[in-house]
């Protein structure tokens, strides 16, 4: 009987270890880990949310991403797809879906599809009145199927793999407290939650007189969000049909039927001359952000904003560009508090000091009701082009890893280019509270020397046991 429990318990394991290397490692399929050519840069503008206080301590916000999201949908006639992590019943998601709901009934010829992540319903444990009253009128929503994508969490992954996963779920007989809001929603969605991947995308695509628009941004359409400081781009041309196909590829993955988008760009060498931009997804965002960031020179200037700063080869190549004289600028949300329940500043806070302790220049942007929630990279000055990296991805190992879907986008053009210009000046803005405004914080009033703290933060970032 020994032997024979013995010989159980190790396949067991065997069983368990070979599903958990395989979901951390299998190939993935086409629409991820994208590394799209260079494009021409058609059309492409920078788009901030903005949430300070002024010269009179008065709450000011300025909104422009789903502004821009709103026209772009009012005069599409062909196609919209949107791809968002977070869209809920709020002001920001209502707004959105009503633009969305009012195109569809003066254009019924329009093919109107929304992707959404499944947290938006709580893992099937509550209804999802917003994706219910677009069913309603039309519009094609699916729930992204993440099965496709690696897990982030090996400990949990053949558990949830191989016993939680087929059990479903149902938005009846919750007893648990909504761990993103009010109401209840059963055991099943927590066992969904630990699995820790996500559809982190915040994508629009839609067609523009007789080619395509598309903005690729950081910011989510939920109640939450409705203070945060977010950035995006929006671009035109062959770029946004990349990411069409992209996308198009996951709603396809998730049960939705093909639609009639034209074929994809070539995929030649890409254009050489600048302004140029290109689609990048998932691990093609790492490895063109590590290159960057090893690739930098004295004499340039590199400043980031990140809402997290985790990923452990990210932070040796911050420190290494630093000691090879690289002016570096942080800008950090400094994480007080993640899903609206207060937090001890993981991982921010715990980065920042190692990062602070060699030298680096950090501020803090952001607090627990307007979190800096953007996630941009500009490299400048010198004699080359500069650089501008911005989409969804934060710095972290469950965005840059293959782990979560995002989506980025690189721009090289000219010091004097209007995107490069503007991403500048509104980090010199954000650096030097600029106007009488208040939009950061010196690294001293963040500053956390906990010693156990900064040992969770590794032992989460490594293991996978973490929503950063």
């Amino acid at each position: 009987m020994s032997a024979w429990l013995g010989g159980l318990l190790l396949a067991a394991a065997t069983a368990w270890l070979a599903t958990a290397w395989w979901h951390g490692r299998k190939p993935l399929p086409p629409g991820l880990h994208v590394a799209a050519p260079w494009r021409p840069a058609a059309g492409v503008e920078l788009l901030l949310d903005e949430a300070c206080l002024d010269a009179h301590g008065r709450w000011r916000r300025r909104r422009a991403i789903f502004a821009e999201w709103r026209r772009l949908i009012a005069q599409a006639r062909r196609l919209v797809v949107i791809d968002l992590f977070l869209l809920d019943d709020g002001p920001l998601g209502r707004s959105l879906c009503r633009a969305l709901i009012r195109r569809k009934a003066r254009v019924p010829g329009l093919e109107a599809l929304v992707l959404v992540d499944p947290i938006n319903h709580c893992y099937g444990g509550r209804p999802a009145p917003q994706l219910e009253a677009l069913r309603r009128a039309g519009v094609r929503v699916a729930t992204c199927d993440l099965t496709p994508g690696r897990d982030p969490n090996p400990a949990w992954t053949a558990l949830w793999r191989g016993l939680f996963r087929p059990l479903g779920n149902a938005t009846r007989g919750g007893w648990l407290p909504d761990p993103l809001g009010p109401g209840r929603v059963t055991l099943r969605s927590y066992l969904a939650l630990l699995n820790f991947n996500a559809n982190h995308r915040k994508t629009l695509v839609v067609d523009h007189d007789d080619g395509w628009r598309a903005v690729v941004s950081s910011a989510n359409a939920d109640s939450g969000s409705r203070d945060y400081r977010n950035a995006a781009l929006r671009l035109a041309g062959p770029a946004a049909l990349d990411l069409l196909h992209s996308e198009l590829a996951l709603a396809h993955r998730s049960g939705l039927a093909p639609l009639p988008c034209g074929p994809a760009p070539p995929h030649d060498a890409g254009v050489t001359a600048v302004p140029r931009l290109r689609l990048l997804t998932e691990g093609a965002i790492r490895d063109t952000l590590l290159g960057i960031l090893d690739g930098v020179r004295p004499g340039e200037t590199l400043e980031v904003c990140a809402y997290y700063l985790a990923h452990r080869r990210v932070i040796h190549a911050l420190l290494a560009a630093h000691r090879r004289g690289v002016a570096l600028r942080l800008l950090l949300d400094p994480n007080d508090s993640h899903f609206g329940r207060a937090s001890p500043g993981i991982p921010n806070r715990q980065t920042a000091r190692e990062l602070a302790r060699a030298g680096v220049a950090i501020r803090w942007s952001g607090d627990a009701r307007a979190h800096a929630h953007g996630k941009w990279l500009l490299r400048h000055g010198g004699r080359r082009p500069a650089t501008l990296l911005i989409g969804s991805a934060n710095l972290s190992r469950r965005s840059l890893d293959d782990h979560n879907f995002e989506a980025n986008i690189q721009l090289e053009a000219a010091a004097d280019h209007p995107v490069i210009r503007q991403a500048r000046e509104s980090f010199a803005r954000y650096w030097h509270n600029r106007h009488g405004e208040t939009h950061s914080r010196p690294f001293q009033a963040c500053d956390d020397a906990t010693a156990w703290r900064y040992w969770r933060y590794r032992l989460m970032e490594a293991s996978g046991w973490s929503t950063f």
